[in-house]
């Protein structure tokens, strides 16, 4: 371990936790997290993952920074209206901590770039707003044999799920994208900020418990949240032994059928919360 002092004082109160010590936040520091969405999920996300320690960020988003944004995506303000996401948010992470290293990735997750992005980084945080870049990047992950921390949100509701190598798998809870126009998109039905900042703030803490292996992972588990009751309920996710990307005789063998994959954004499938 080679902490300087001020490092020493930065990460006081990790270093205090007999769960983390020197050891783990050496552990964190030389651990690297790809943050997919620079948005309502991916802001809460990054500024933990920045301010906990982790040595290198990713940040994948093509989009830019509107006015709207502004009501939940916290990494952003309003004179970086029109700017980047990336870009917008590597201010904020670097204001945060200087000592991590931010890569900035202005471009739109596609079949042709997702292994080799994921590839680059220890673990992966799921905040996108659309399902066809949901299952690109939970394809790739397993495909790569990297652990995804995967958040979902709209209205006052979300989710939240770990997915290991070898399964139980995001296919093994959504085998396919459900059909276009079955669920509002948060365009269409709105979301409550403050519910991505929670859900945002809980899949930092996933990917941190991951990254140090402390505590009780959500692998083969999906943990639901009702704000407007205060309740969380978690589901158990078995793996499925048919599922096409981790079962016993998986069909997915690359990302090819993403090629010409749309869907609708932002929109959390209504039979999670149902079945808790």
């Amino acid at each position: 371990m080679n902490f300087s002092e001020d490092e020493i004082q930065r990460y006081a109160r990790h270093i205090l936790l007999p769960e983390v010590g020197g050891t783990g936040q050496d552990t964190l520091k030389k651990a690297s997290i790809l943050v997919v969405g620079a948005g309502g999920l991916g802001s809460p996300v990054a500024l933990y993952l920045a301010a906990a320690g982790v040595g290198r960020i990713g940040l994948v988003d093509d989009d830019v920074v509107e006015l709207s944004n502004l009501q939940r995506q916290i990494a952003h303000v309003t004179d970086r209206i029109g700017q980047p996401k990336v870009d917008s948010a590597a201010q904020a992470l670097r204001a945060i901590n200087p000592g991590t290293q931010v890569d900035c990735h202005n471009v739109r997750l596609t079949a042709d770039n997702a292994r080799e992005l994921v590839r680059g980084y220890d673990l992966v945080c799921d905040g996108c707003d659309n399902f066809a870049t949901r299952y690109l990047v939970a394809d790739a992950c397993a495909l790569e044999g990297r652990t995804l921390i995967s958040a979902a949100v709209l209205r006052f509701e979300g989710q939240l799920s770990t997915f290991r190598p070898g399964g139980p798998c995001y296919r093994c809870l959504y085998p396919e994208a459900p059909p276009a126009g079955t669920t509002p998109s948060c365009a269409e039905a709105g979301v409550f900020g403050a519910v991505t900042g929670v859900m945002g703030t809980l899949q930092a803490t996933e990917a941190l418990k991951e990254i140090l292996q402390i505590g009780e992972s959500l692998a083969g588990r999906l943990l639901v949240w009702d704000a407007l009751a205060m309740r969380f309920h978690t589901i158990t996710l078995p793996a499925d032994p048919d599922c096409a990307l981790c079962g016993a005789h998986p069909t997915i063998h690359d990302l090819s059928a993403h090629r010409h994959a749309t869907a609708p954004t932002c929109r959390i499938p209504a039979e999670a919360t149902h079945d808790a």
